[in-house]
């Protein structure tokens, strides 16, 4: 088994799936003007991003079972695929539909390509490891909307999505030539009905987080109806994992204080993750009227810190331990949400970057340590299902981070209009400089000045995931030793 190559495969995969999650974000003002319906501008961010978090599970266990190189390559082709169609959208709609398709095979991606490493590589390798593939994971998280605005400016809005499918298929080649895996004798027994009812609880709880009130009311009969189906699907899906063979979610596993509170962090960080990336280039870009490189720019300096603060972890595992590197990494999260909280566009994108460059350390620092410590609490057997686990709460931390603030931006927007005759489209002209120009200095500070407020608004609530996040550390275990749980 030759493990370099093996290692770059695994990078080129992490690199694809990660980007993808956050390159439209500075694309998203061309895709927008370009396609229209800014009204569905959290969808094309809530459809990747629901899709590739519900299947995590799934792949997570399907790879337990049917081994890791099959589900792999299943996940990267269906990833592909949507790739390919989402540059061919030509309408919001079908860009929408396209995403869907895109982050069912991205579900696949992170949790295999993280639990192959853990295969390959010796328990006293992995900090050391698993300290870079964070770092790929963050480089590409973040610098995905620098690399979109470059995209935009350049070649066009369409290449932020076929700009991954040449090294997906690299990935995909070193993957299926190079990784051997040992006979898998285990007898398969696939959680498809548990799967359902969790995938149909998310959906819907998604689905009522960004559509509830615009749609239609908070008080209304689709509202009541829609949390009916949640609470019963939900119930079932409790039902299904109890009398389930090989269930989808292990209880056991998440009986495990290091899995259990590492993945309640993870899914708070998602939140802040996904809040940042998601809207920072629309308030650059709209509120201080910087161009999209600019706006790409100030959360490349995230992707600066992510990957140091990723190497740095893998040492600090072996010399403080988990807590303390999880501790330290929740107060620079802190720092940084709340530097945002009181940026102002005369404040200008240094502020913004120098804010972004702490949540990267905070994210790289938590990341490296969850990892690591929860590859090492199971055994071989639990190996892919505790690190899907751990990726599946991240993931659903932004699925359900994208969708709330999306909703309070929304909503803000909508109060913000209410005497006004704007809607929510009009946001669209300032999201480029033609647009800006053709409007009156009125009414241009007037949409600028709603713009920031509801943007103010999401940044006050990834500060208060930060403070959450860093209660939840201390639910850790205190003992200075990753441990070492085999190979």
């Amino acid at each position: 088994m030759k493990r370099p190559i093996i290692l770059v495969a695994v990078m080129l995969a992490m690199f694809a799936s990660a980007v993808e999650a956050t390159i439209v974000s500075t694309a998203m003002p061309s895709i927008a003007n370009d396609l229209g319906s800014f009204s569905q501008y959290s969808w094309v961010f809530s459809a990747y991003l629901l899709t590739s978090t519900v299947t995590v599970l799934l792949y997570g266990k399907l790879s337990d079972l049917f081994g890791r190189k099959l589900i792999f390559t299943i996940g990267m082709s269906l990833f592909l695929l949507g790739s390919l169609l989402c540059g061919m959208a030509e309408s919001m709609t079908a860009l929408i539909v396209f995403r869907f398709i895109q982050g069912i095979g991205a579900g696949a991606v992170m949790p295999i390509t993280t639990t192959i490493i853990g295969d390959i590589y010796s328990p006293e390798e992995r900090a050391k490891i698993q300290g870079y593939l964070s770092s790929v994971w963050g480089i590409s998280a973040v610098a995905g909307p620098a690399i979109g605005g470059v995209l935009v400016a350049t070649i066009g809005w369409e290449y932020v999505f076929w700009v991954n499918i040449p090294l997906g298929l690299l990935s995909l080649a070193g993957i299926c030539l190079f990784l051997k895996e040992p006979e898998n004798t285990k007898t398969p027994s696939v959680d498809y009905k548990g799967t359902a009812m969790l995938m149909l609880t998310i959906g819907l709880a998604v689905y009522l987080l960004v559509e509830g009130g615009l749609a239609f009311p908070w008080v209304s009969v689709q509202t009541a109806v829609i949390i009916a189906a949640i609470a019963l699907f939900g119930v079932l899906f409790f039902a299904a994992e109890k009398r389930a063979v090989d269930p989808v979610v292990s209880i056991e596993v998440w009986k495990n204080p290091t899995i259990l509170f590492a993945n309640l962090v993870s899914f708070v960080t998602g939140m802040i993750l996904i809040g940042i990336s998601s809207y920072l280039p629309s308030y650059v870009t709209g509120v201080m009227e910087q161009p999209a490189i600019i706006a790409g720019f100030t959360l490349t300096t995230m992707s600066i810190g992510w990957p140091i603060a990723s190497v740095v972890a893998g040492k600090l595992l072996l010399t403080i331990g988990n807590f303390k590197t999880s501790f330290v990494g929740c107060c620079f999260l802190l720092l940084g949400t709340v530097m945002f909280v009181f940026m102002t566009s005369e404040l200008g994108p240094g502020w913004a970057a120098a804010s972004s460059f702490s949540v990267g350390v905070g994210m790289g620092l938590t990341t490296t340590a969850f990892i690591v410590s929860i590859q090492a609490a199971v055994s071989h057997q639990q190996r892919g299902a505790a690190t899907a686990s751990n990726v599946f709460m991240r993931n659903l931390g932004s699925t359900f981070g994208v969708a709330i603030l999306g909703g309070i931006l929304n909503n803000s927007l909508i109060r913000y209009f209410a005497d006004s005759g704007e809607t929510l489209d009009s946001v669209n002209g300032l999201l480029t400089a033609d647009g800006r120009i053709e409007m009156g200095t009125d009414r241009l500070l007037y949409l600028q000045e709603g713009l920031s407020a509801a943007v103010q608004n999401i940044y006050i609530i990834t500060a208060i995931a930060a403070v959450v996040a860093l209660l939840l550390v201390f639910g850790l275990p205190k003992k200075k030793e990753v441990g070492t749980h085999g190979n």
